[in-house]
């Protein structure tokens, strides 16, 4: 499965995305909040990195193929940050592949782990 290489995260993605997803919880998007939790910055929406594992997804099979998807939050994913979207067909087996999935940073930080189940031909 080829990986999905994403340009760095802006802080105009992130207002996008709560926008999109009405998640606007001011530590995604405000610098003083973030400070004040005492953080560098605002970091990006797990879910974020959870519907671009999905666009890996159905870059590959589509949608209706898809059984199950399954992620695990953990690491932030940092504003300015590029994330890369890894899958793995670790088996098949009476016509479904079990996918293993991550989301990867270029400093080797794993920030989202899953599986995925498709149907294969």
């Amino acid at each position: 499965m080829p990986n999905l290489s994403l340009e760095p995260i802006s802080r105009a993605t992130l207002a996008l995305f709560a926008g999109a997803s009405g998640d606007h919880n001011p530590i995604h998007i405000d610098l003083d909040v973030a400070h004040d939790a005492g953080l560098d910055d605002v970091f990006a929406h797990g879910m974020l990195s959870m519907a671009y594992l999905g666009r890996l997804l159905t870059a590959w099979v589509p949608q209706e193929r898809i059984r199950s998807y399954r992620v695990r939050f953990v690491a932030i994913t940092p504003v300015h940050a590029r994330p890369t979207c890894i899958g793995r067909v670790i088996s098949v087996d009476d016509g479904l592949a079990t996918i293993e999935l991550a989301v990867t940073l270029a400093d080797g930080t794993t920030t989202l782990t899953g599986d995925a189940t498709v149907a294969v031909d």
